[in-house]
């Protein structure tokens, strides 16, 4: 770890923020972590391993939060394990009155033990349960733990949750932090190679949300690193959202506090018919809302239709606005502070305190009528723009009402090019999307149709980045699509519906494979954003060469990988370049991508909404001078490919 982002304090420093071991709450032991890992971290795949990660990040935040810590460091190590820092307090080392072990010890191996259960310590805090470090260490290889606290360092190491030694002072220290480095356990997790795109974007959300600390990320594999500061927090975070798009009128930013609840919110209309509304509850981000997003539009949509009511503005073909009026165009930043937050599991996806919407919308609503009262012109563009969002949903409405009436057998009917699986109920099933008959052909001669069911697609789906709701309605592919997925688009899809557990896009290693990829992650992206927040989107990865020695044959799936670093002979190797999935036979098809004990799999994630928000305008948008700049930006980094 380097100098520059370990702070130095005095003893006397830690003295005055009285936290020792008096602050660590104990609830329960350590023992069903090991048996049962995805009801602590959600999964053993490789969003569950980066959780790891969090879970540590969590607790150096808590302490950046209660205004002790100003720098935080992740470290990807050369041999795979990952290294924490933080110059916070540091944690406890002294004994613990009911574990009577250290307190560290009681931290890293015992569940539910943490300062953020004793109120004098943290009055907020990221973690819900305080099981983040014990969970860690229960499922790590090995884990070390080095503190820096009283002009001391101490060490402790464990393996797989069980400590090797009792706490060791190992020298002195005019540095105060805690350093966690820790090596996943292969035999719990699917894989345990980390993701350096994961963990910038994770880093760069919490950044902005913590302004005024420093977030630094370093790869040892590869020598990258990247620092993240931002003094404005979630007011940058807002401007980068909204790039260059055409904006209805100001942005707004204000922060309150209620009796139990201090909200901070940005946002700001813009000329699209999309929505992008992000939220976070003690930084933890909230991917399926709560509480406190229903209060924020909740008074937006009271204080509109109010005060068109006093203005005597409402039109009577249209009547009062409704929710998707008020999200039509909205991009906005969402996070409340609350001193117990309620979530729906360990893993955060929803906040359920039924006091936030209260106070929230009471906070959002008291700034806006503020403000609209004296910013009448403010006012009249907003309503105009939800006025625009409600003419067209009512016309959509009515063209999908149409559409219905006229095709209503084919959408209760599945499409007749699906081949299903036979296999009831969605658990372990799979859908396979793959592009043209051959590779049609070789998919469902070659799948386990017990389990996996093929839906072709004709050519090129239609680009739903611009397309009018009539046209994605009318349109044969997608209506194909939503049909054999059969859980709704948009404000109607519910998750209980989906017929798959898992959406798998195969598509052709080339530059077409790669355009009807976007074109279906653009349609996923926009009308099914629950299936790739949920983790059910998939990219099936097929070879893109097969090498030949001999009796020795062996299929590759990356672009730099030669003969020899397989020990074969690049002379006498025959080489076979797979430019479609129709050039392989069934038994090929199946052996390679489609086993599941041999495969390769891809799970689309959206870890940073900014960054995906912002491609997808930029690639699929009506903005073509943005896109030629990416393009030109980007083509020197572009590989060679085949046209």
């Amino acid at each position: 770890m380097t100098e520059e982002v370990m702070k130095q304090a005095t003893h006397s420093d830690l003295d005055s923020h009285g936290y020792d071991a008096s602050h660590i709450k104990v609830l329960e032991w350590l023992e069903p972590v090991r048996q049962r890992p995805g009801m602590y971290i959600g999964s053993t795949d490789a969003r569950g391993l980066h959780h790891m990660i969090q879970e540590i990040v969590d607790n150096a935040v808590d302490e950046a939060l209660a205004g002790y810590c100003t720098t935080i460091t992740t470290t990807l190590q050369e041999d795979g394990s990952v290294c924490i820092h933080d110059n916070g307090r540091g944690i406890p080392v002294d004994k613990h009155p009911k574990t009577w072990k250290s307190a560290l010890e009681t931290v890293f191996t015992v569940l539910h033990a943490g300062g953020k259960f004793d109120k004098s310590s943290y009055k907020i805090s990221w973690g819900l349960h305080g099981v983040g470090a014990s969970v860690v260490n229960a499922l790590s290889e090995r884990l070390e733990v080095t503190v820096y606290k009283n002009g001391k360092k101490y060490f402790q190491r464990f393996e797989r949750g069980i400590p090797i030694w009792e706490i060791q002072e190992i020298g002195e220290s005019d540095k105060i932090g805690t350093t966690v480095k820790f090596m996943p356990d292969s035999t719990i997790f699917e894989t345990i190679e980390f993701s350096q795109s994961i963990e910038l974007a994770r880093m760069k959300q919490s950044a902005y949300l913590t302004p005024g600390v420093t977030f630094n990320f370093v790869n040892k594999k590869n020598g990258y690193r990247q620092r993240f500061y931002f003094e404005w927090g979630i007011k940058t975070w807002l401007k980068n959202l909204v790039g260059e798009q055409q904006t209805i009128a100001s942005a707004h930013y204000f922060q309150r506090e209620g009796e139990n609840c201090l909200a901070e919110i940005a946002f700001q209309l813009v000329n699209t018919n999309n929505d992008n509304t992000l939220s976070f509850v003690n930084n933890i981000p909230t991917t399926d809302g709560g509480t406190h997003v229903l209060g924020f539009r909740s008074a937006l949509l009271n204080v509109i239709n109010e005060l068109s009511k006093e203005k005597d503005k409402i039109n009577k073909k249209i009547g009062e606005f409704q929710y998707s009026d008020v999200t039509d165009g909205l991009y906005a930043i969402v996070s409340v502070k609350i001193p117990e937050p309620q979530f729906e599991w360990q893993t955060k996806g929803r906040l359920g305190n039924s006091y936030v919407r209260k106070e929230v919308e009471v906070i959002t609503y008291t700034y806006l009528k503020d403000f609209f009262t004296a910013n009448e012109d403010e006012f009249n563009k907003i309503f105009e723009k939800m006025e625009l969002a409600a003419r067209a949903r009512l016309a959509a409405k009515l063209a999908k009402e149409t559409v219905l009436r006229k095709n209503v057998l084919a959408w209760w009917v599945l499409p007749g090019k699906l081949s299903d699986c036979s296999k009831r109920g969605k658990e372990g099933t799979e859908m396979y999307i793959v592009e043209g008959d051959s590779a049609w052909g070789s998919a469902k001669q070659g799948r386990d149709s017990s389990f996996q069911a093929i839906l072709p697609l004709r050519g090129k789906i239609l680009n739903t980045e611009q397309a009018s709701i009539q046209k994605i309605m009318g349109n044969a592919e997608v209506k194909s699509l939503i049909t054999a997925i059969w859980a709704g688009i948009k404000e109607s899809f519910d998750l209980e519906g989906l017929r798959y557990e898992k959406i798998i896009i195969m598509t052709d290693a080339d530059v077409d494979g790669a355009h009807i990829r976007t074109l279906l992650l653009t349609f996923f992206f926009r009308f099914m954003r629950p299936l790739v927040d949920n983790g059910h989107v998939y990219a099936a990865c097929p070879p893109i060469f097969k090498f030949n020695e001999g009796k020795k044959e062996v299929y590759v799936y990356d672009e730099d990988k030669t003969p020899a670093d397989f020990g074969m002979n690049p002379e006498k190797t025959e080489i076979q370049r797979y430019k479609g999935l129709g050039e392989m036979n069934a038994e090929q098809l199946w052996s390679t991508t489609m086993d599941p004990n041999n495969r390769k799999l891809n799970q689309i994630t959206v870890e940073d909404a900014e960054e995906a928000d912002r491609l997808f305008r930029i690639l699929m948008g009506e903005d073509v001078q943005s896109r030629k700049h990416f393009i030109l930006t980007h083509a020197k980094s572009a590989k060679d490919v085949d046209i």
